[in-house]
């Protein structure tokens, strides 16, 4: 499974005086399985971009494939809908029904299944986003943000996507929220085998969890690569007016105060490690501290 972007341009507003061009020759290819993040400020067209993924946008040039098939071109749309899902950053957006239950639901009926086989598909995605059986007959809209969100992403793995979406699935939550959104996301990645996508303004996150990285900047790309590599251009992503994650930043200043630190360090622990490391390791630590 792939989703290739072949020379994609974006125009909102196209012949009109509100014309904007919001994506510039986008070439882009998702392989099977990836975790990828996007990331970039508010304006450089990542939303956009991923609404391209799934036909919510058509490109206004360049052509979008999954699997080799152009899905402008007699796709069916729903069905392209079920493989590729995409969860909005405000579940407000995706929730409708009078329960939490219908709502999850309604994409296994819309698919042909029945009642009974939506219902197996609704409890086993709700349970592996990690939402509490005692809500399932609630209504949506009585939830907590971060419940809200819970719910939206089990209606898109009810339909057992091949690739998900998620447009900052953590922001509004608190730093435990957080955690536990992201963790559950990377799980549902590892134990399905599934190609996630995860947009986010949050470098730590993308440091944390995925694999790879597209910078988006002023409607273009501006990196693609490896967490490692992309964070290596700390004075490239000052241009685009990103940052490193903290933790990057922390060890470039031990580096300058003379501590042999490699300056790779995208997460808390290979941080650790790092520090222990010109201390004689996790041991000569612990003795120091005695």
């Amino acid at each position: 499974m792939s989703l290739i972007l072949n020379h994609v341009d974006y125009v909102y507003g196209a012949g009109t005086v509100f014309e904007q061009q919001a994506l510039k020759d986008i070439n882009l290819k998702i392989k099977d399985s990836e975790f990828v993040g996007i990331i970039g400020h508010t304006g450089s067209g990542k939303s956009t971009l991923i609404q391209l993924f799934n036909g919510l946008l058509q490109p206004t040039s360049g052509g979008v494939y999954y699997n080799g098939a152009d899905i402008n071109d007699a796709y069916d749309k729903r069905k392209l809908r079920t493989k590729v899902g995409l969860v909005f950053q405000y579940p407000e957006h995706q929730l409708f029904e009078s329960t939490i239950f219908k709502d999850v639901c309604f994409g296994p009926l819309n698919q042909g299944l029945t009642e009974k086989e939506a219902g197996l598909r609704a409890f086993e995605a709700l349970r592996a986003c990690g939402v509490e059986e005692s809500l399932y007959y609630q209504p949506p809209f009585d939830l907590s943000g971060g419940q809200k969100k819970r719910v939206a992403i089990a209606g898109i793995l009810a339909m057992k996507p091949e690739m998900i979406v998620l447009d900052e699935p953590a922001a509004g939550l608190d730093p435990l929220g957080r955690k536990e959104m992201l963790d559950m996301i990377s799980s549902l990645h590892e134990k399905r085998n599934m190609t996630v996508v995860l947009v986010s303004h949050s470098m730590e996150d993308v440091a944390e969890y995925a694999d790879r990285l597209v910078v988006m900047s002023q409607g273009s790309i501006a990196l693609d690569g490896t967490v490692k590599e992309v964070f290596s251009q700390a004075e490239l992503l000052e241009k685009i007016g990103l940052a490193v994650p903290q933790v990057t930043s922390l060890m470039q200043d031990l580096r300058r105060k003379g501590l042999p630190v490699a300056l790779d360090v995208t997460t808390l622990e290979e941080a650790k490690n790092e520090i222990l490391k010109c201390f004689g390791g996790q041991q000569a630590w612990e003795k120091t501290l005695r």
